[in-house]
């Protein structure tokens, strides 16, 4: 095996609004220090956080709804149409909140409707907030998320039960790496394209990966299973974007050789 094995993007996803479920993508451009385009956009205020429009800043994510407490997210199923800045919200296949996210009617529709079915979980009326370009990310910079899916097989093997890889909410889903390589790659550049990423840091995991995103049910208990087996609860890698481009479906990612000089 070569001392850097090139990986193949398996699956590339966005979270226009934190907490909601994924849209799949089949390419997207990427562009230095942003995320994906509208990934993590919005997000749900549960209660008063401060967060500043005008001046956006990062803030932790116990102040925004989220799957680490409010499982019952995994149950709607959303998407965000981008010329419109539409949110559609649909329950069991029927459409339950519709609002464009950018004008103040559209919001207090979103708003309403979690009101009314997310009661017991609120600390306060909840609110869509959008910074413009920023980003609400578990992590302060603009980072990209990337998971091997060979390290969620040997978390299938930890926790006995088979694992959707969706539950990691990860931006690019990569194949062909071994188990685990991802996690020497700190300081890493890697390379899709005429795209150039850093990895900054790996990926520690809350409670959210416990929730399955197709039933809503809390049903596995995946991060004391990582310490147990690998004394850490760390899995997958964000990078920051360096040099723009566009990536796909399909496109192999390649870790480049650090410069001897």
């Amino acid at each position: 095996m070569p001392v850097n094995p090139p990986a193949e993007i398996a699956g590339l996803y966005r979270y226009p609004v934190k907490g909601l479920t994924p849209e799949p993508l089949q390419r997207a451009p990427l562009r230095v220090g942003q995320t994906l385009p509208a990934d993590r956009r919005y997000a749900i205020e549960n209660g008063p956080s401060g967060f500043d429009p005008a001046q956006p800043a990062w803030k932790v994510k116990t102040f925004y709804l989220m799957l680490m407490r409010n499982e019952r997210l995994a149950a709607l199923k959303a998407r965000f149409d981008d010329a419109t800045n539409l949110l559609t919200i649909q329950r069991g296949g029927e459409v339950v909140a519709q609002g464009d996210l950018e004008t103040s009617e559209g919001r207090a529709a979103i708003e309403a409707f979690f009101a009314a079915n997310f009661s017991e979980e609120l600390r306060g009326p909840p609110k869509v907030l959008s910074g413009g370009d920023h980003s609400f990310s578990d992590v302060a910079r603009k980072v990209v998320s990337i998971i091997n899916l060979a390290s969620l097989k040997e978390i299938e093997a930890m926790v006995g039960a088979a694992v959707n890889p969706l539950r990691f909410r990860a931006n690019l889903y990569v194949k062909d790496w071994p188990a685990w390589y991802e996690a020497g790659l700190v300081g890493a550049t890697l390379r899709i394209g005429t795209t150039r990423l850093k990895v900054v840091k790996t990926i520690t995991r809350c409670a959210a990966v416990n929730v399955d995103p197709d039933t809503a049910a809390r049903d596995l208990d995946i991060p004391p299973a990582i310490v147990r087996h690998r004394g850490n609860n760390e899995c997958g890698i964000y990078a920051e974007v360096i040099e723009a481009g566009d990536i796909a479906v399909g496109d192999t990612l390649m870790v480049e050789q650090p410069s001897l000089f």
